[in-house]
């Protein structure tokens, strides 16, 4: 009998460390608006490449009012396709610039999704986002949803972010993988662990933290170990008659959301924020050309110098970016059984 239940142990312990990409991610390839369209903004379609050249795709949304305006760069959940973000951007994220882009093997984006390559990416859009004409690089947000909180956590300490918004956070990926599997060495077994809880005292932005009511993937016990590690917290509320699906979809958190970054971006810089050494040229992506009035210009620029004031309005294409060979992916992996994070 004993016998037995070490190679029970065994084959468990073995098929969580083979099936462990589809425990943290579900790649989720359909739209989940066919034709994304936001209000408030102009929205138009881009595809950027990161380090290694994998194709990402997503969407721009500027304000209709010209000038420089705040900025907000969005990350999803684990079954997440932000095309949504577009739909609902004029209430979530009103007069700000927005950048959605999905991840790896998520939407029309290539490649496969890892914890690394994510990571890298969100500074890669952050970059991005700072180098356009149209954004104050001051005052860039970063919100994350889920296991997209662990990225918007590390990409704020790597990146000057201006706030942070956290809709239904965990400590880590790796202490979720713990409770559900509490007799396997599942610290010897993870790869993609996403350990906010390490990076959170590091934060130097005000931090915003959003719970669902009800969340049966992402229990508040986790939430309560990141928010005391925060070292800018600025408030922690739960979202009346939520869960931890429908949550960004409710009026009663997209008001949230759009409140506290309001308020964050009205604030006046400090001192330090408003001589702080100019963001470095990024090394680490390459994107594809987008026409701007008929003439090809990169999207990555590589400013040595602080970001000049634009001297003239820069008006992008009506029509959208039209990137040859693009189709939509093959759907990956199904959900496991016992995902460790949620949507």
């Amino acid at each position: 009998m004993a016998g037995f239940a070490s190679m029970l142990w065994l084959g468990l312990t073995a098929a969580v460390a083979a099936n462990q990409r589809r425990l943290v991610f579900n790649p989720t390839v359909e739209r989940e608006v066919q034709s994304p369209r936001s209000s408030g903004h102009r929205t138009r379609p881009v595809v950027l490449r990161a380090a290694d050249g994998t194709r990402l795709s997503g969407w721009l949304m500027t304000p209709k009012i010209p000038g420089r305006h705040p900025a907000v760069v969005y990350f999803g959940g684990r079954s997440e396709e932000v095309s949504w973000v577009v739909r609902d951007a004029g209430k979530l994220f009103p007069n700000m610039a927005v950048l959605a882009v999905n991840y790896r093997g998520y939407g029309e984006s290539h490649g496969v999704p890892a914890e690394i390559q994510m990571v890298e990416d969100g500074c890669m859009l952050f970059d991005w986002m700072a180098a356009r004409a149209h954004v104050d690089a001051r005052r860039i947000a970063v919100v994350g949803r889920s296991l997209g909180s662990g990225v918007a956590v590390q990409v704020a300490k790597e990146r000057p972010a201006h706030s942070v918004v956290l809709i239904t956070p965990y400590d880590s990926i790796l202490a979720i993988a713990k409770r559900k599997f509490r007799v396997m060495p599942i610290e010897y077994m993870l790869r993609h662990r996403f350990e906010s809880i390490k990076y959170a005292p590091a934060l130097k932005a005000p931090t915003y933290v959003l719970r669902a009511a009800s969340d049966d993937v992402v229990p508040h016990s986790h939430t309560d170990q990141l928010v005391a590690k925060l070292a800018q917290l600025c408030g922690d509320d739960i979202v009346p008659d939520s869960d931890h699906m429908n949550i960004p979809y409710l009026e009663g958190t997209q008001s949230r959301v759009a409140n506290f970054l309001t308020a964050q971006f009205a604030k006046p810089l400090s001192e330090a924020a408003a001589s702080s050494a100019p963001i470095p040229a990024p090394a680490i992506a390459e994107v594809a050309p987008l026409a701007i009035d008929g003439m090809p210009t990169p999207l990555l620029p590589a400013p040595a110098d602080p970001i000049p004031a634009p001297s003239a309005l820069v008006t992008l294409p009506a029509a959208p970016i039209a990137v040859p060979g693009l189709a939509p992916l093959p759907v990956l992996a199904a959900t496991a059984d016992h995902p460790l994070s949620g949507k």
